[in-house]
């Protein structure tokens, strides 16, 4: 039975229930430290290519269509070393999936918690740490 995944921003306070705490964003959180961070890894290699990022430029009327096309590139070559990392952390641990996106439910860490619990389905509310 794999573990729940949950995602937050970076710039909540870590907590004891976060587990293993991962930055799944390409580009370094503005104003935030390593130290203040609090991370376990950060993944850059699971984060949306930055074409499919600046596609969908966090509109959430595109969410769906983003969400599918991350899902296709999370299969890639590029993407399927540190997905596969995540998905055998989850599979025995808490983790948490960090990003500093400020809609964070419309957020490629929402998405990637839904790819890793197996709900591809319609987008609703994620279960978030």
């Amino acid at each position: 039975m794999a573990a729940r995944v949950g995602y937050r921003r970076i710039y909540e306070e870590p907590t004891p229930q976060d587990g293993k705490r991962v930055l799944v964003d390409r580009l370094w959180p503005r104003g935030m430290s390593k130290e203040k961070a609090g991370l376990d890894e950060w993944l850059r290699d699971v984060a949306p290519s930055t074409d499919l990022r600046r596609w969908y430029h966090h509109d959430p009327q595109r969410y769906d269509e983003f969400r599918r096309r991350y899902f296709a590139e999370l299969e890639d070559a590029d993407h399927r070393d540190a997905s596969q990392r995540l998905r055998e952390w989850s599979a025995h641990a808490r983790v948490t999936l960090l990003t500093a996106t400020k809609d964070v439910d419309h957020s490629e860490a929402a998405a990637l918690a839904q790819w890793l619990d197996g709900t591809r389905g319609t987008h609703g509310p994620a279960e978030q740490a």
